[in-house]
């Protein structure tokens, strides 16, 4: 069973000639968690935000995006609130931007299950004070305002404000970026334990691979608004079958190889404002072909791996190559 089902997911916006979203399908389960990867501008917040319909103004979308049954993108604005107060709750990448600074932690907490009118003050603040213990932080926090309390304390409130309606789906995004390494290590940890103990699916969006590999169960890379490569985090990382995956690998630090020097992804990504028939990365991929350029590849599984996928024209050429290093 799926929390999340996101279909042939299509978003265009003004002044584009082709879609930021551009035919994207991701799936979550109960109590999994998928880590969404790629560069920053490959389109990995917007479609997160798109299960809550967080679009941007003049945003046109094509396609389906399932939550608890319904397809967000054609709920009123009521069953929107509903699903935002009781279905999927959202960790944003920077806690000091998302909680007003003139208002007290309790308020933040609790405003979006007493304005539904899911629980009054009194049981929300109750309520609250457990959440705020569960993540690690003292109750006497609620009467505190947001500069009396550290970076990593307010993201530990964000996430506990995002439980607060005991929601099916959680969606993070890049809820470590602004935290320093000790305090990212606790804060993943805490959504781990969080995810075993309430069995909730979470949507993990980051550009860390090694944070992704260690948290997520499956793995989705986006390059350009269409997903490059999928499948289970252990077989993405140790034999990828896209390019663009196998060159974000390369460019990652490694303990083990301190003298190795990073490879770098020559180029840019497409512009929005031109069309593109052929393969987003094609431009940039070592292995492309005049075929690249003329034809989108379609996603295709590997032999035997059905689960794992990448639309590569050439991922059977890659993985060998893998295979023979």
């Amino acid at each position: 069973m799926n929390t999340l089902d996101i279909e042939g997911l299509r978003i265009t916006l003004p002044g584009t000639a082709r879609p930021v979203i551009d035919g994207v399908d991701l799936t979550v389960a109960v109590g999994e968690t998928v880590a969404l990867v790629g560069e920053s501008g490959s389109g990995k917040t917007l479609t997160s935000r798109s299960a809550l319909r967080l679009l941007p103004p003049g945003a046109r979308t094509e396609g389906r995006v399932v939550v608890g049954g319904r397809d967000v993108l054609t709920m009123s604005g009521a069953q929107l609130r509903t699903l935002r107060t009781e279905t999927a709750a959202m960790v944003f990448q920077d806690p000091r931007s998302a909680i007003n600074p003139l208002r007290r932690i309790g308020d933040f907490v609790t405003e979006s299950v007493v304005s539904a009118k899911a629980l009054n003050r009194r049981d929300a603040t109750a309520r609250a004070a457990e959440l705020l213990r569960c993540v690690g932080v003292d109750a006497a926090t609620l009467h505190r305002y947001p500069s009396q309390v550290s970076g990593g304390m307010l993201q530990r409130v964000m996430i506990a404000a995002a439980l607060m309606g005991d929601p099916t789906l959680l969606l993070a995004d890049e809820p470590t970026t602004a935290l320093d390494v000790t305090t990212q290590a606790e804060v993943i940890a805490l959504l781990t334990r969080l995810r075993e103990r309430f069995g909730t699916g979470m949507l993990f969006v980051t550009h860390d691979l090694d944070l992704a590999a260690a948290i997520s169960d499956r793995v989705y890379v986006m390059y350009a608004g269409r997903i490059a490569e999928s499948g289970p985090a252990d077989a993405l990382f140790t034999r990828p079958r896209h390019p663009y995956t196998a060159a974000l690998l390369d460019s990652t630090p490694r303990l083990e190889a301190p003298g190795r020097r990073l490879a770098a992804i020559d180029g840019r990504p497409p512009d929005l404002r031109t069309a593109l028939p052929g393969c987003a990365f094609a431009a940039r991929c070592p292995l492309a072909t005049e075929v690249c350029d003329q034809r989108a590849p379609e996603q295709r599984p590997a032999p035997g791996r059905p689960e794992h996928r990448a639309a590569c024209h050439h991922s059977d050429r890659l993985e060998r190559s893998t295979t023979d290093a």
